[in-house]
């Protein structure tokens, strides 16, 4: 039987007259990479420090490893490693000075420490930078030194902010198939991105919230049959007569057609042969058409029919 890493249990946070978290629920299992999605405001942030009890709530209950969570949970607190958003490492000190800072919070012992460090140095791939200063690195560099000191002491759960904003492509993906590694080698995680095509790839099962609440959960197969889009058709073809296109209309599954004088695109809702009914009709009339291609809905399309909001929708 799967464990349970993460419980919240109808958790409300206000911030005066507004409702931040309205009886919030969720559950991560161990072993999961977790997707957390919303639009800015949606209380991302919030739960993630309402579950590391670095904000007080006004009703609700949080578990972590079977156990309630309180601010002075150090028991839980050392088995977590945190990567906010914004990088926090210290200027004053070198990169191996600032995972040996943070990976001493948690482990005392010098020779394991020691290790330890040694091992997050490799795993991000921070070798050759051991003696520079935070204000020496590039940002891809910065938010690798960020997820070292985040995860040197070997985290069970691992809470990971927008790790990848503003890095360069290398930084991208070396910081992405270590979020593969962390897991494989028994981590928990949970991911709040802005790039769905980072979700797409790394996540389990995604919740997404908006207002405070969660309003859609699943895995990403499982959301994608959640919205009416199961297929969008686009053909290049010029010079196509209405009543063509009102033929298109009307076949089964196709809910919407666009055309702009230099492109079809047709919107379907289930069914398997779209594209060969399509295809079709345009060959009996012996019209001519050049590129065809099929799309599958993409995370983003989940996102924006759900919310009915583009992910950067506004600043928190």
């Amino acid at each position: 039987m799967e464990k349970t890493v993460v419980k919240i249990e109808n958790l409300v946070k206000r911030y005066g007259e507004l409702l931040a978290l309205d009886h919030f629920n969720l559950e991560i299992k161990e072993g999961e990479i977790f997707g957390l999605l919303g639009p800015n405001g949606s209380g991302k942030t919030t739960t993630i420090n309402c579950l590391l009890s670095l904000l007080t709530f006004d009703k609700g209950n949080i578990e972590i490893f079977g156990k309630k969570m309180t601010p002075v949970s150090y028991d839980i607190k050392k088995e977590i490693g945190i990567i906010m958003q914004d990088v926090a490492v210290f200027e004053e000190l070198t990169v191996l000075e600032n995972i040996d800072y943070f990976c001493g919070l948690y482990i005392r012992d010098k020779a394991l420490r020691k290790q330890y460090i040694e091992e997050a140095v490799k795993f991000v791939g921070l070798e050759d930078f051991l003696k520079f200063y935070p204000k020496k690195l590039s940002g891809g560099l910065l938010r690798r030194l960020n997820i070292a000191c985040g995860i040197a002491h070997k985290p069970k759960l691992i809470i990971l902010d927008e790790p990848t904003v503003a890095v360069d492509p290398q930084s991208r993906n070396k910081i992405l198939e270590g979020i593969e590694e962390l897991n494989r080698n028994g981590a928990t995680v949970i991911y709040t991105s802005h790039y769905m095509e980072e979700v797409e790839q790394l996540c389990t099962r995604i919740a997404i919230m908006d207002k405070g609440k969660k309003i859609a959960e699943g895995t990403k197969d499982e959301l994608k049959r959640m919205i009416k889009n199961t297929e969008t058709v686009s053909i290049d073809i010029l010079n196509l007569p209405d009543e063509v296109k009102s033929e298109i209309s009307a076949l089964p599954h196709i809910y919407d057609t666009i055309y702009n004088g230099e492109k079809l695109t047709v919107y379907c809702s289930g069914g398997k042969h779209n594209l060969i009914r399509i295809l079709d009709v345009l060959q009996k009339k012996d019209l001519s058409f050049g590129r065809v291609y099929t799309e599958l809905p993409t995370l983003n399309d989940v996102f924006l029919e759900i919310t009915g909001k583009a992910l950067r929708d506004k600043e928190e």
